[in-house]
C-alpha cells in the first residue's frame, strides 16, 4: 500500500509522522512524506521518500524575535491563506497520484481531504493534541492569544463558534475555488471538513485524555514517538558524568529573545544547578565560559532526558511527552497554540509547573519554578507517571491504518 503522509510545521510536527512512516515501512508498505523543505535530507536519510512543501520554516520562525513586529493586515492574512491553500492543492495532488491513502497531520492540512476525495482514496486527519478539536472541554488554541484552560463549557462553545467563522472567512473562498476547479462541490464549514467526522488523536491518553467532541468520533492512537538510539556526543557524556544531573533547557523551533539564555542559565545557578542548553531555532547558547553549563545541538531526547534533573521547555507535544516518558518534572514556558494546553495538563497531573510566558521570562521566575518542581512529591509523581506513558503508539497506529 502506498501512503502519503503530510504535515505543515516544524520538527515537532514532522517527527511523529516519520515514526509512523518507519512503522509502515517495517510492515511492508510504501510511505512517503510531504513536509517543509528543512527536513527533506533528514527524512530521506532514514530511507523514506520526501516531497517538500512550503517555505524554509527556520528562516521564518528561527532566531530572535524582531524588536517590532507589525501584525499582518486582514488583506495580507487572506493573501497568505489563499497562497497556502493553492500550493497545497498543487503539491499534494502530484505527490498523491498513485497513493492508496492520505494521512494529514495538523490543522493546516487544508487541501489533503479534497485531494483524497478527488482521487477516491481513504483520508485520515490526525492531531497531536486534543485541544485542536472543537470541544466544550477546552478553548480553541490560538497563535496570537491565550485563553484560560479552565473556562466553563458555554464559553468554550462560543469561542469555538467564533473560531469556525474565522476559518471560513480566511480559507473558505479559496478552498471552494480550488475544489470547483477540479470538479468538487463546495464545503460549508472548512474546519469541520478538514478535521473530518472521525479524527485521530496521536497523543498519549494519560497525558492528554480524549475530550468530548460533539459530532465527532475520535480515535486515540497514542503518541507517535520516534525511537532514536543515537549515542550522545562525547562532550555531552563527559559533562553529564562530571557532576549532579543538570537541568535541561530547550525551546525547540520557538523564537527567543537575546536575554533568554542569560535568564535560563542564571536561574539554574541561583538554585545551585548545572545547565544543558539546547540551541534550537532560537539560537540559545552559553553566556560565559562557566564549566557549569553546556550548549548542545540536536541530540536524542530518548538518551538525554532520563539523565537530567528537570526539563524546562516550550510545551510542544513531543517534548512534553518525551519528558513525561523520561520521568522528569517539567517547567513549561508556553509560547502559543497548544502549548498552553500541555502546560495546563502537566500542572493538573502534578508533574509540571507553569512557568512565565516568554515575554515575562526572567531569572527569578524560572528559579522559583525550578525550586517548585524540585520538591520530592513532584519528582515522585513524575517517576510514577513515566511507567504509564505508552511507547508503541506509532506501531499501533500503523497496524490500524492498514488493517
Amino acid at each position: 500500500m502506498k501512503i502519503l503522509i503530510s504535515s505543515i510545521g516544524s520538527r515537532g510536527d514532522v517527527q511523529p509522522i516519520l515514526a509512523l512512516a518507519l512503522e509502515l515501512q517495517a510492515l511492508g508498505h510504501e510511505p512517503r512524506l510531504c513536509v517543509a523543505p528543512n527536513f527533506k535530507d533528514w527524512i530521506e536519510a532514514r530511507g523514506i521518500p520526501c516531497i517538500p512543501i512550503g517555505p524554509d520554516l527556520r528562516k521564518l520562525t528561527g532566531g530572535a524575535p524582531p524588536a517590532r513586529l507589525a501584525s499582518p493586515t486582514p488583506e495580507q492574512r487572506r493573501q497568505l491563506a489563499a497562497y497556502t491553500v493553492r500550493e497545497q492543492f498543487q503539491v499534494l495532488s502530484e505527490a498523491a497520484k498513485d497513493c492508496d491513502m492520505i494521512v494529514g497531520a495538523g490543522a493546516l492540512q487544508l487541501a489533503a481531504r479534497s485531494i483524497a476525495e478527488l482521487l477516491r482514496i481513504r483520508y485520515i486527519f490526525v492531531t497531536y493534541c486534543p485541544a485542536v478539536l472543537p470541544s466544550p472541554d477546552h478553548p480553541p488554541p490560538k497563535m496570537d492569544k491565550r485563553y484560560p484552560q479552565s473556562l466553563p463549557g458555554f464559553v468554550n462553545r462560543y469561542l469555538w463558534a467564533k473560531d469556525r467563522q474565522q476559518w471560513d472567512g480566511l480559507f473558505g473562498a479559496t478552498l471552494n475555488e480550488e475544489r470547483h476547479k477540479v470538479g468538487l462541490g463546495p464545503v460549508d464549514s472548512v474546519q469541520r471538513y478538514v478535521f473530518t467526522e472521525r479524527p485521530w488523536i496521536a497523543a498519549d491518553p494519560v497525558l492528554a485524555p480524549t475530550p468530548s467532541t460533539p459530532g465527532m468520533q475520535t480515535v486515540q492512537a497514542g503518541a507517535w514517538m520516534l525511537s532514536d538510539a543515537t549515542p550522545l556526543p562525547e562532550e555531552l557524556e563527559r559533562f553529564l558524568g562530571d557532576g549532579e544531573p543538570p537541568v535541561y533547557f530547550g525551546f525547540g523551533s520557538m523564537r527567543a529573545a537575546e536575554t533568554t539564555s542569560r535568564a535560563l542559565i542564571g536561574a539554574a545557578r541561583q538554585v545551585g544547578m548545572r545547565s544543558i542548553v539546547s540551541q534550537g531555532w532560537g539560537n540559545l547558547g552559553s553566556i560565559d565560559a562557566g564549566a557549569d553549563c553546556l550548549c548542545i545541538g540536536d541530540v536524542s531526547h530518548e538518551k538525554l532526558l532520563t539523565r537530567v534533573a528537570a526539563v524546562v521547555h516550550h510545551g510542544g507535544a513531543g517534548t512534553t511527552t518525551a519528558a513525561a516518558r523520561a520521568g522528569k518534572p517539567q517547567v513549561i514556558v508556553p509560547h502559543h497554540y497548544d502549548q498552553h494546553y500541555w502546560a495546563h495538563r502537566m500542572s493538573r497531573l502534578g508533574v509540571g509547573v507553569l512557568g512565565p510566558t516568554r515575554d515575562r521570562l526572567d531569572v527569578q521566575s524560572i528559579a522559583a519554578a525550578l525550586q517548585e518542581c524540585s520538591r520530592g512529591e513532584v519528582k515522585a509523581r513524575a517517576q510514577s507517571l513515566a511507567s504509564r506513558v505508552q511507547l508503541d503508539g506509532a506501531r499501533v497506529a500503523a497496524l490500524r491504518l492498514v488493517s
